[in-house]
This record gives structure tokens, C-alpha cells and sequence, in this order.
């Protein structure tokens, strides 16, 4: 099993390759922004895109059988060529940009300063101008402090300003490294998880508990430990019996995982190894997430490798998952495993198991799983409405608080719908966004970000629609019955319920996993049967 990490890893490495610009005498040689360099169809390069100097040089490193990539020489040149060329492109104060000019993001740095430093000392290089580029970008993560709650973020930037401290010999980022650490602890709930701008996101969670464990590899604390163990205690909530893991029951829609901080805690907790074996699983039988695009493909990848590079060999016994309920009242999510009520089974251990994910702070949005298999995925109701010459998406996953009954049997959530996010770039606001940056907004890059945030994140909108919700436990089987109320059905174009509907930007979410492949549930044909002030009534039993 654990050869799967490295297979699964291996497999993007040439697609990582075909980014990167190999020719030694171009002058954006050992760039990995294909859309820059080849495509020319943007003005800048992704610093982010640098990232992907790690897992070449883990692949390199990989010995298993079959990887080409294995010690060859011209692997070990790119990767070189991919650091030097991230300090050349980088601002003057250290920093790069992501996704407009000027950004100055803060995960883009983190990330590729990350890769480049451990791709650096696994690669034994040398070089006073990458040492240089590695210390001025410390210095600008070190005092650098981004809109958004991304714990993610802030472990990142503690991790690399611990490995460039211990590769510099240096203490001058220790009081930076100590206010970063206390940032991630404060934003961690008492519940276990992290704060990733308006909630629990799984997926980011498990990013956070690598760079945590690793730090605590690197300068083992006591409080760290306690800290990971409840972290990973939390995400093994989210353990889906199949084998996946997340979803659009997320704050941040992703289907993450990354698996190395688990191997690394399950050397003093077992359980983290055992989420790891469920995972596995799940690999094998593809049930994990595609993140195979031109600007998210690096973050799993060495993730997977590192995972494989540090495998505990001693695997822990797998133990029966309970029934049990899960409610976190912080995080607004709902993990209920049930049996089924079949008296006259007589192996009782063949009992049919029902898991539910039921987010309550996303209007209800699930996942469903019978036998360990998905039967439900659903992200609430969806309703295009014309409104003049536009369409609009009202959606039943954005806008609370809600309402909410939480008993044994039965679960109701009331709220209401909120307008989708939708907005796309046109020539006339890509113009207008690079006048900005290229004059005030290169002084102001936070104040950009978080304007940009709350359009295509934080900010909410009411739509004029009302749903209830009602979840009933009944015979082994959850009964789902929603109701939709509007004033007038008039302007109502479409509706329905899909199984993988967001509608907030987040770079992580959208991606395709095999669960996706649930059908839409049109609801059109009823929506214009309905007379005005009539409600829409669905039920299902899953």
C-alpha cells in the first residue's frame, strides 16, 4: 500500500515537466508557469507555480521500481534552475505575486519558499544567490500579515522560517516564529480543527497537521503534540467509510488530504496511522480527489512522496468503526453512523451501516454513505432566476444563520437562499485591475486581496426564497424532506439539487472526485406546476 503514495505522485511528474520551460538558454528558463513563458497569455509569472521545484526533487530522490526520474542528473539541473529562477522573479522585498500584478501573495510565497528551501537541502546544493533570495523572503513572511483567517497559511510560514533558521544557523526569526505558532493555536477550536476563513475546511486541516508535525519533528514541544492529537482526533471524523475524505459539506468546499503529517504523528499515535490506511483505501480504488491542474498539481504531489518517504512500516490493527453521533457546535457539522433496525439478522456484525456528513451552518448540505458506499451527495437547493436580461443563481448552501433542531430522530434546518457568486473577468475589469495595481494598488496589495475576498468569499446576499429541511431517522433509512417557499414562481427559470454545487472562490474546491458522478435531481417541471405562494415539497429515501 504504501507504494500507491509514490504511484499516484509519480504519475504528475511529466505533466509538472511540460510546465516547466527546460531550455537552458531562455531567459525564463526554469519557469513553471506554462501560461507565462510558452502560452504568453499573462503578463506576469505565478510565484506559486515555483512550488513545483519539490517534487521534482523528490521524485528524484524516490527510489521504487519504475521511476524514471530516479538520480537523474537533469532533474537535479532543473530543479536548481527552478530556485534560482523563483529569486529572479521575485520582488525586490522578497515577495511574489499569484494571480494579479502586485499581489504580493502571502500562501504563493509561503508555498514555493517551502519547496525551494527543502528541494535545496535534499538536493545538496549550493548557491550564495538562492541563500540570499531564501533569507530576504523570511523576512518579508516574517512581517507579513494577510487578510483572511488561513491557518494553513500561518503553519506554513512558521515551518519555513524553522528549517531556514536551522539551515542559516540564525535566531533572528524566533519571536516572528513564536507569534505565527501562537496565531495557529489561538485559531485552533476547542473542537480540534483550524479556521480557515469562515469555518471548518477538513481538507486544509490536514495540510495544517503536516506542517505542524513536521515542525515538531524539527523542535519537538509538548503543547505542539497535544495540539496534533486533537487535530487529527478531528479529522478522523471525516473519514469517509469508502475511503474519501471532504466535500462540499467544507467551509471551503476542498477534498484534500494530505496524508505526510500523518505518518509523521503515527510514529507516538497510532490513530493517525489508521486514517492514513483508510485513505489508502480509497486511493486504490480511485476515490480521491484530481488535482491534476496547472497551478494546484505541486501541493499533493510532494505531499504523497513525503508521505512515502516517511511510511511507518508497523501499521496499527484497524478497529470497527462505532455508531455513534458527532455534533460540533462550533463548526455547525453533524457526523451521525447508524445500523440499520433489522432484528432478524443474526450476524449482527453484517448490520447494514448509514454515515452521515450533514453540514448545518450550509443550510444542510450532506454526504451519505450505505454499506460504506455513496448513496447522496447534496448540495441543497439551486434556482435560476431571470431577472431583467440576466439570469441569477439563488442557492440554499450560502446564507445563515439558520434555524436549527437537532434531535435524535429528526433534524430541521430553516433558512434562507442566497445569491451565487458568479462573477467572471471580463477585458473592461482585467484592465481596470492592472490600472489599479500598476499605480496605488502595488502600494495597497492587502486592501486589494480583502476587497477581492469579500466579492468572491465573505460577502452574502439574500435571495427572496425559504427552505426547510427535515432529515428523519426511520427503519434504518434517512428520510430527506425539503420544502422551498417563494412569493411568486414567476421569474423562476430552472431549479434542482446537485451533488457538487459551490459558490464561493476557493483555489482548492471544484476539483473532480468519483462521488461527483451523482445525478442532478431536476426539479424544473414541478417548479411550474406551482401556483403563486405554493410551496415546493420534495421527499426521498435514502
Amino acid at each position: 500500500m504504501r507504494d500507491l503514495f509514490a504511484r499516484e505522485a509519480l504519475a504528475q511528474i511529466p505533466k509538472i515537466l511540460t510546465l516547466l520551460d527546460r531550455n537552458r538558454h531562455s531567459p525564463t528558463y526554469g519557469c513553471f508557469d506554462r501560461n507565462f513563458w510558452h502560452y504568453k497569455i499573462i503578463d506576469f509569472p505565478s510565484g506559486m507555480s515555483q512550488e513545483f521545484v519539490w517534487p521534482l526533487a523528490l521524485a528524484y530522490d524516490t527510489n521504487v521500481p519504475n521511476n524514471p526520474f530516479y538520480r537523474q542528473p537533469v532533474i537535479r539541473d532543473f530543479v536548481e534552475a527552478g530556485i534560482l529562477y523563483a529569486a529572479r522573479s521575485a520582488h525586490a522585498d522578497g515577495s511574489c505575486d499569484d494571480y494579479f500584478p502586485y499581489e504580493r501573495a502571502g500562501g504563493a510565497a509561503a508555498f514555493s519558499l517551502l519547496a525551494c528551501i527543502e528541494s535545496y537541502l535534499l538536493m545538496g546544493l549550493y548557491s550564495d544567490e538562492a541563500v540570499r533570495f531564501f533569507e530576504k523572503r523570511a523576512d518579508w513572511l516574517a512581517n507579513h500579515n494577510e487578510s483572511g483567517q488561513l491557518t494553513n497559511h500561518q503553519a506554513l510560514i512558521v515551518l519555513c522560517l524553522e528549517l531556514l533558521s536551522q539551515l542559516l544557523k540564525t535566531s533572528k526569526w524566533k519571536r516572528a516564529k513564536a507569534i505565527r505558532l501562537e496565531r495557529v493555536l489561538d485559531w485552533q477550536s476547542k473542537e480540534g480543527w483550524f479556521q480557515e476563513y469562515e469555518g471548518c475546511d477538513p481538507g486544509y486541516h490536514t495540510l495544517t497537521i503536516s506542517c505542524l508535525a513536521k515542525i515538531h519533528q524539527l523542535k519537538p514541544d509538548v503543547r505542539l503534540k497535544e495540539v496534533i492529537t486533537k487535530a487529527v482526533e478531528l479529522a478522523g471524523h471525516f473519514m469517509h467509510p469508502d475511503g474519501s475524505y471532504g466535500g462540499e459539506y467544507a467551509s471551503r468546499n476542498t477534498y484534500n488530504f494530505f496524508p505526510h503529517g500523518f505518518e509523521l504523528a503515527g510514529r507516538w499515535l497510532p490513530d493517525a496511522l489508521r486514517i492514513n490506511d483508510y485513505f489508502l483505501q480509497g486511493l486504490a480504488a480511485g476515490l480521491a480527489a484530481s488535482h491534476s491542474d496547472d497551478h494546484i498539481i505541486g501541493h499533493h504531489t510532494w505531499n504523497y512522496l513525503l508521505a512515502w518517504r516517511d511510511f511507518a512500516p508497523e501499521r496499527p490493527t484497524p478497529i470497527p468503526r462505532p455508531s455513534s453521533r458527532v455534533w460540533l457546535p462550533e463548526a455547525q457539522l453533524l457526523i451521525d453512523r447508524s445500523f440499520d433496525d433489522d432484528i432478524s439478522r443474526i450476524d449482527k456484525s453484517s448490520r447494514v451501516s448509514t454515515e452521515l456528513y450533514l453540514a448545518v451552518n450550509k443550510g444542510g448540505v450532506f454526504k451519505l454513505f450505505r454499506d460504506r458506499k455513496l448513496v447522496a451527495s447534496d448540495t441543497q437547493f439551486s434556482v435560476l432566476v431571470r431577472e431583467g436580461n440576466s439570469v441569477k443563481n439563488a442557492v440554499g448552501h450560502l446564507i445563515g444563520p439558520y434555524q436549527v433542531q437537532l434531535d435524535q430522530e429528526e433534524i430541521t434546518i430553516q433558512g434562507q437562499l442566497g445569491w451565487a457568486k458568479q462573477q467572471q473577468m471580463t477585458p473592461a475589469k482585467l484592465i481596470l485591475l492592472r490600472v489599479v495595481m500598476l499605480g496605488f494598488g502595488r502600494f495597497f496589495p492587502n486592501l486589494i486581496r480583502k476587497l477581492l475576498q469579500k466579492m468572491l468569499i465573505t460577502g452574502k446576499q439574500d435571495a427572496p426564497f425559504r427552505f426547510t429541511r427535515r432529515l428523519r431517522w426511520e427503519n434504518g433509512r434517512w428520510i430527506v424532506t425539503d420544502e422551498l417557499q417563494a412569493d411568486s414562481w414567476q421569474k423562476v427559470v430552472a431549479a434542482g439539487i446537485g451533488c457538487d454545487q459551490t459558490s464561493i472562490y476557493v483555489v482548492m474546491s471544484r476539483t473532480f472526485q468519483l462521488g461527483q458522478l451523482q445525478p442532478w435531481l431536476d426539479l424544473t417541471d414541478e417548479v411550474k406546476k406551482l401556483a403563486p405562494g405554493e410551496p415546493l415539497k420534495v421527499e426521498r429515501r435514502l
